[in-house]
């Protein structure tokens, strides 16, 4: 038998412990530090206009609160923000993927990174994807946010979930999103999604509970 196999049954008694206790643990439902719509109107010398979503989307996505904003004129956004905050995430009520939300509203996947971004708290992963449909291109990023840390992979996520609820009685998180149409050069676009994020994170902790 090789060594690390003498750790199997071990581990996986641990996991279904720490399964067992999550089921069991009674989660807290952490309600927001300050509205998202305190998140700052205006970025990037563009102003915020708040959209709505409609209720069957609503719905569907689970949210407990939620921020839609464009920046730039109606005719030409420069780009959006989108922040979901869940309080409380419980079966069949969690934050959706946009890895596969994007897809299904009709947008082609033709790049995918992950991506250190540097903020005042130090570096965090974020995911940076090029989308196309119909004719259009746009860059996204998005990532993960909540409980003191910021996450782009959806296993580690699931994984800290699974944890924090279990020893913390905490399962609050937000979905970020930064959308920018590529109009000129994707670059550009990359640089200023880039900016809108490294500016989020700091503003998106603000409004989380502690």
């Amino acid at each position: 038998m090789r060594e690390w196999q003498r750790y199997v049954p071990a581990a996986i008694l641990g996991v279904g412990c720490l399964l067992l206790t999550a089921g069991n643990t009674q989660q807290v439902a952490m309600l927001l530090a300050a509205p998202l719509a305190s998140l700052p109107i205006e970025l990037e010398g563009q102003r915020g206009t708040d959209r709505q979503i409609s209720d069957a989307e609503r719905r569907v996505a689970g949210v407990s609160s939620y921020l839609f904003r464009g920046y730039g004129p109606a005719d030409a956004v420069a780009f959006s923000v989108y922040v979901g905050y869940y309080e409380r995430q419980i079966q069949g009520k969690t934050i959706h993927s946009p890895k596969n939300c994007l897809p299904g509203a009709g947008w082609e996947v033709v790049a995918a990174h992950e991506e250190q971004l540097e903020v005042p708290s130090g570096i965090v992963p974020v995911n940076r994807y090029t989308l196309v449909n119909a004719g259009q291109k746009a860059v996204v990023y998005y990532w993960y946010q909540g409980r003191g840390r910021v996450e782009s992979n959806e296993y580690r996520v699931k994984l800290h979930l699974l944890r924090d609820s279990a020893l913390r009685g905490r399962t609050e998180e937000a979905l970020v999103r930064v959308v920018v149409p590529v109009r000129g050069s994707e670059a550009d676009a990359i640089a200023q999604a880039r900016r809108v994020s490294r500016r989020l994170v700091p503003e998106v902790f603000r409004v989380l509970p502690a």
